[in-house]
């Protein structure tokens, strides 16, 4: 059984685990290490580069799933990390620090292709749209399952600031909102993206969605909204299924 180290980059810990890509599971612990204070390139490699050490996966495959906007394997944001990172060769510094050939993806859309490949939204015709709720918001939108790269939805513009000021799991914590008042919040939020995209399904990713149920009633029943499958492993899973995908040759 051939197995793909899948890497999930976040603002705050960066973790890994061993993915059967047959079946889409994860087939070992899941090793995670904290994100570096400064969040610089040279800092975040090294700790990238210690969980390809803790599984011995030094010249295998990797996927990688990282918080910036990817094009040409370089990244070009910096929202939530270090403005080092802007147009930064992320792809070739990890290959080089690794010894690994890997593929580089947003974070959003790894988590995305875990849930349309595997999860809730295998199979679903249309517009479907994941939004990872976490530090920020990220977010991935697939047309009849083919993805849309790099959509940043957490960034729209949205009351006074951009959205993921008032609906990311960060401004739950900071505002000290219960369960209803932040599932009123997101109901508000999810209808400015209805009005958008009239999404078929939103899958709702992040560690926020496995307390999906304590929000659920506030959320409008006009269009379908679900918990990730994957709960906070689908951005391990689809980091190493985007190796498959767009990085394999």
């Amino acid at each position: 059984m051939t197995l793909t180290l899948g890497i999930d980059v976040g603002a705050t810990g960066i973790k890994g685990g061993l993915v059967n890509l047959k079946t889409g599971e994860m087939v070992s612990e899941r090793i995670k290490f904290p994100t570096p204070e400064s969040r610089k390139p040279k800092e975040m490699a090294k700790t990238i580069n210690k969980i390809v050490e803790a599984f011995n996966h030094q010249g295998k495959t990797i996927g990688v799933g990282f918080p910036a906007v990817i094009r040409n394997q370089k990244t070009l944001t910096a929202s939530n990390i270090d403005k080092a990172w802007i147009n930064y060769p992320i792809h070739d510094s990890l290959e080089r620090i690794t010894g690994c050939p890997l593929y580089v993806i947003n974070d959003a859309d790894a988590a995305g292709l875990a849930e349309i490949e595997y999860g809730v939204g295998r199979n679903e015709p249309g517009t479907v749209i994941l939004l990872t709720l976490g530090t920020g918001i990220g977010s991935a939108i697939f047309k009849d399952g083919q993805l849309l790269k790099n959509t940043e939805l957490g960034h729209l513009k949205y009351k006074n600031d951009i959205a993921e000021y008032y609906v990311s799991n960060t401004a739950r914590k900071r505002e000290g909102m219960s369960w209803d008042v932040y599932g009123k919040a997101l109901n508000s939020y999810l209808a400015h993206i209805d009005h958008i995209f009239s999404p078929k399904l939103v899958i709702l990713g992040g560690g926020i969605s496995k307390k999906f149920h304590e929000f659920e009633e506030m959320l409008d029943k006009s269009f379908r909204v679900k918990p990730a499958l994957k709960f906070n492993n689908a951005g391990i899973i689809g980091a190493a299924l985007s190796w498959k995908l767009y990085g394999k040759k």
